[in-house]
């Protein structure tokens, strides 16, 4: 050991010998089976199914859809083998081959310098380098700009995309293998069972529905134009249950079309749903980015059905949606899954009933109601009663019949698959015919509401009733509790979980402060809350919405410094897109209900609109906004919630909205020459 002086620093480093042992150390490399596919793909595919025999009309739905996925599979497995690779890390999702080459330049420059030392050599390395960031950053700037165009109406994907290409999600704690995809099974499987456990069944059943006189017997066949529509209109994600991954199947369409076309019409016309459609895989998802990932209880399973069983159920909600709007078979206060409807319309109609009942001098107490898991505890035995007194009959009704029966279900982690478990109830997670499902299972509650005069509205599976208390009596607040009574047994009679616990209640006095001491609220009392989350908006009990818009500032403040980190890789136009779906989406969310708020709070709304306008525009904290705003053509935070009120009510009066929205607007209708002149007289 000795101590030697250094010309680099004042200090002086210490130099020292140590002997170590050398340890061999083999890497532990996964591998997995998949095809590889490439630009040749298709079009071998294309000529190798035309070369197989095309099998026998006289075969049935199942036999059909097993004789079309062995062909496909015979072909892939010869034009696309499964093979045997190495699973890497996924790189940067702007990498590619102009990045690699200039890194290969560079690193090539880098051995150079070091093995001569040159200083010619150092020079052409610098330029190297370089030359590779500016690809790297012209291939990033290209990467969110594409991101930004194909997802600038969609704000959640949008964020998704760009935080998981900035910011590296932690590794899962749990290691991916056989064993713990049939924990998971097992888990989600115990979940169910536990949940339908709980429910205590009343001794009768209260469900009542009102039967529907039409009837909907017979599916229409489709044609081939219509299932092309189908397919390129829905969204290319891809199950390991696809027997053809989507992509490849959109391109050789036209390849496979006429037995894709026979399999679905022989379906719609036997009343019989193919097994393959009805397995779906479930891969855990954790709820929260920072939850610990080794309890079970943290994830969220997401299910993902074949892209052939989604065209198919694309094409019977079509026919099923036609039927039962144009006989008002659906709840008129449900506001999930429904054109032209939304949180807002729904939010901006309980608002509106709030305030006419406490401006008139009453109390109002609006009551959230919670469900547990309720698309998966929905009964199908249950289910097919509703549809039947909807009035599906016949073959339709035999569909639904197998389309709810012999359903299964494995779990997929990493690369390991576990063993499928039969589901037995729930409405089918992912599906596309799951929301109008729901919708039909929950009609007989509506009913129970309006037993008691309790102005109600959902959205989903979430459900929210208030009611008036006319002359700020306490024996007014008697008919919302019989009536809880009997909405928890119904929903115990049809195997739904009310979640007592997370039941809130808000109380709304007459003069924005109210006073609950002049009721008896009973079991009510200990669920009271001065503010609660309704549909993603925090209402609270003096209309003031203080703690809604500081939710919203915070959140607008979290995505700007987020964007901050991606303005230098974007164009103005595509990051002014971005601006448009990180914040000023969360500005605009259910801004109808600002109308009257503070100026205090419309304030905090309008520096968020201002902080990115600056970080936009690049404009300095002491230079004044108004006239960027004006140059960009924004409108101001109140401006914007006049704007919203007018556009809401434009389309409430040409049909554009909700029939609950139309009928709050009263038409004015001036009156002619000669009524005029009689009515003066």
């Amino acid at each position: 050991m000795e101590i030697c002086d250094a010309v680099f620093s004042d200090h002086c480093p210490v130099v020292f010998d140590i002997l170590l042992s050398l340890r061999h150390f083999t890497p532990l490399i996964s591998t997995r089976l998949c095809r590889v596919l490439n630009p040749s793909t298709t079009e071998k595919f294309s000529i190798a199914f035309k070369k197989v025999l095309r099998s026998p009309l006289g075969f049935g739905t199942e036999e059909m859809t097993v004789n079309f996925y062995d062909k496909c599979k015979t072909v892939l497995d010869e034009v696309a083998p499964f093979k045997t690779i190495n699973s890497k890390p996924r790189p940067d999702p702007w990498i590619n081959k102009a990045t690699r080459s200039a890194r290969r330049e560079c690193r090539k420059a880098e051995r150079k310098w070091k093995k001569d030392g040159l200083q010619v050599s150092f020079l052409m390395l610098r330029d190297s380098l370089y030359r590779y960031q500016d690809i790297v950053k012209a291939e990033k700037s290209r990467f969110f700009s594409n991101v930004i165009e194909n997802s600038s109406n969609n704000s959640r994907v949008l964020f998704s995309i760009i935080d998981s290409a900035l910011n590296i999600s932690p590794a899962s704690c749990i290691n991916s293998s056989s064993d713990t995809c049939e924990r998971f099974l097992q888990f989600f499987i115990n979940k169910i069972k536990q949940l339908r456990s709980m429910i205590a069944l009343p001794s009768h059943d209260t469900s009542k529905i009102v039967t529907c006189s039409a009837v909907f017997d017979q599916f229409e066949p489709v044609c081939l134009d219509q299932v092309e529509e189908v397919c390129n209109g829905t969204k290319t994600s891809s199950c390991q249950n696809d027997i053809i991954p989507t992509h490849l199947l959109k391109k050789i369409f036209n390849i496979v079309s006429s037995d894709i076309l026979a399999i679905f019409n022989s379906s719609l016309s036997s009343g019989v749903v193919p097994a393959c459609f009805k397995h779906a895989v479930v891969q855990p998802v954790l709820k929260k980015p920072n939850l610990d990932s080794s309890v079970l209880t943290n994830f969220r399973p997401i299910s993902k059905l074949p892209f052939l069983s989604k065209i198919l159920e694309k094409i019977v909600l079509v026919q099923l949606q036609s039927f039962v709007n144009g006989h008002n078979v659906l709840e008129r206060f449900q506001s999930g899954f429904k054109t032209l409807h939304s949180t807002e319309t729904a939010l901006l109609k309980v608002l509106n009933d709030l305030l006419l009942a406490t401006d008139s001098g009453d109390s109002a107490v609006l009551l959230l109601l919670d469900l547990t898991a309720a698309f998966d505890t929905v009964d199908h035995s249950i289910l097919i009663t509703r549809l039947e007194h909807c009035g599906v009959k016949g073959t339709p009704l035999k569909w639904f019949r197998s389309y709810l029966s012999d359903r299964t279900f494995s779990v997929s982690f990493g690369d390991f698959i576990s063993s499928s478990a039969p589901l037995t109830c729930g409405v089918p997670q992912g599906s596309i015919l799951g929301p109008i499902l729901f919708s039909i299972y929950m009609l007989p509650l509506g009913l129970i509401f309006r037993k008691y005069n309790i102005c109600f509205h959902s959205y989903a599976d979430d459900t929210q009733i208030y009611l008036q208390l006319k002359g700020n009596s306490p024996a007014s607040l008697e008919p919302l509790l019989q009536c809880l009574g009997e909405v928890k047994s119904w929903m115990a009679s049809n195997f739904l979980n009310f979640n007592e616990n997370k039941t809130e209640v808000i109380i709304f006095g007459p003069s924005g402060n109210p006073n609950t001491s002049n009721f008896n609220l009973h079991s009510l009392e200990p669920f009271v809350k001065s503010h609660a989350k309704n549909l993603g908006v925090i209402f609270d009990s003096n209309f003031t919405f203080e703690k809604q818009i500081s939710s919203a500032v915070q959140r607008s403040f979290f995505k700007l410094r987020l964007l901050s980190k991606v303005r230098s890789f974007l164009s103005f136009k595509n990051f002014e897109q971005a601006i448009h779906a990180f914040i000023i989406s969360q500005l605009d969310y259910c801004n109808s209900l600002y109308a009257g708020v503070s100026q205090t709070c419309l304030a905090r709304l309008q520096l968020v609109q201002n902080a990115a306008a600056r970080l936009l525009t690049r404009t300095k904290r002491c230079e004044h906004i108004s006239p960027v705003l004006a140059s960009l053509h924004w409108l101001p935070v109140r401006f914007r919630i006049n704007f919203k009120i007018l556009l809401l009510t434009y389309k409430a009066l040409n049909g554009q909205a909700p029939g609950y929205l139309s009928d709050l607007l009263q038409t004015y209708t001036p009156l002619d020459l000669l009524d005029q002149v009689i009515f003066c007289c």
